[in-house]
């Protein structure tokens, strides 16, 4: 394992990126534009990010030869997405720096690890308890109380392994629809809106927070992110400095986003950490156009052991909006809406719920 402090890429080096989606993709775009080449790792012949490398690596994750072939032609290794199979990152860590650091992700691939993270670091979360069955799931609704949301502990994203639960509802059903040994109890809560951060952590110890963002989810994906979100300055600063404290308690060396939860009650508002993503996120894709560094050079900046950039917004507002499914066939109405870029993924055919492509949409400052 090489030490993050050590890893100073110069132009002309090679970033091995695992996985070939479109975060993966952008990082890949965000690299070249510094001069930097990225070789992709993909089971998925179709990968999207295939499409703008020179190099690429079409094997599954548990073929060891590939990988170390891979790693053989690479100067650091990163991931775009969090559910990187541990023997293959173990089997990469042990040839070259693989940034964030590998034992990250045993924090991050497990929901009731990163709770019990989040809650030792003293920041507030929903309610939780371990669940193993269905007697430790009636445990966990006695105390918890219901509504709650019952998640597998691993592998869930887009509101996959994951089910509410209410009054009335049949318990034992609920867990064998979830098909699980291993789960995680939330307290259901009532907020106010979604927030995220996007942080980014150097090796050096330097972090740089966008501003904080609001999240609308349909369906439980993600449509519509805006920057800044619409809360008090003071809570802004107070979500800015809990995504620092995860990064820096995590030793984080890349782009992070923390979802949060705002609560309003009785002595004004607060925040609650919902999750941990330990890579570039979809509420995040809004820097791409909207500030002054994006997320994804962020990330690359700080695998390669650069300075990170101070983020700037452009314009009073900036909104991003997923196009989902059908939704990118309308593409062409975008193209001559003033302020609006349009970003195809360059994926198959559409299908429902599938992520096809995002526009970002940059409101000027009043007065300019």
């Amino acid at each position: 394992m090489t030490d993050a402090k050590q890893v100073k890429l110069k132009p002309g080096d090679t970033i091995g990126i695992l996985g070939g989606g479109q975060l993966g993709r952008m990082l890949a775009m965000a690299a070249a534009r510094l001069g930097l080449r990225c070789q992709v790792f993909s089971p998925d012949p179709d990968s999207p990010a295939f499409d703008v490398v020179l190099n690429a690596t079409c094997a599954e994750y548990a073929d060891v030869e590939a990988l170390e072939l891979f790693a053989n032609d690479v100067d650091v290794i990163t991931y775009e997405f969090e559910n990187v199979p541990s023997a293959a990152a173990m089997v990469l860590d042990a040839r070259r720096p693989v940034l964030p650091n590998r034992k990250i992700l045993e924090t991050t691939q497990d929901r009731l690890a990163e709770k019990d993270f989040v809650t030792r670091l003293g920041i507030g979360t929903a309610a939780y308890a371990d669940v193993t069955s269905v007697s430790s799931l009636r445990e966990a609704i006695a105390r918890i109380g219901l509504p709650a949301v019952l998640k597998t502990r691993r592998f869930g994203y887009d509101g996959k392994g994951q089910a509410i639960i209410r009054e009335g509802d049949d318990i034992a059903k609920v867990w064998t629809s979830l098909a699980t040994k291993s789960a995680i109890l939330e307290a259901f809560i009532p907020y106010e809106r979604e927030i995220s951060v996007i942080a980014a952590r150097s090796a050096t110890g330097q972090v740089e927070c966008f501003d904080v963002t609001e999240n609308e989810h349909r369906d439980h994906i993600l449509k519509i992110s805006r920057a800044p979100a619409q809360i008090p300055d003071a809570l802004a600063e107070e979500a800015r400095s809990i995504a620092g404290k995860i990064a820096g308690a995590l030793d984080y060396v890349g782009v992070l986003a923390v979802e949060m939860f705002v609560l309003a009650n009785g002595t004004g508002p607060k925040v609650l950490v919902n999750e941990i993503a330990p890579r570039v996120h979809n509420s995040g894709h809004w820097t791409l156009d909207g500030a002054s560094v994006s997320q994804f050079e962020q990330h690359i900046r700080a695998i390669a052991g650069w300075p990170l950039g101070k983020a700037v917004r452009h314009g009073e507002i900036v909104t991003m909006t997923n196009l989902i499914g059908d939704e990118i066939n309308d593409y062409e109405k975008w193209l001559s809406v003033p302020g609006a870029t349009v970003h195809i993924y360059g994926k198959g055919a559409p299908r429902p719920g599938r992520k096809m492509g995002h526009v970002t949409e940059v409101r000027p400052t009043k007065g300019k």
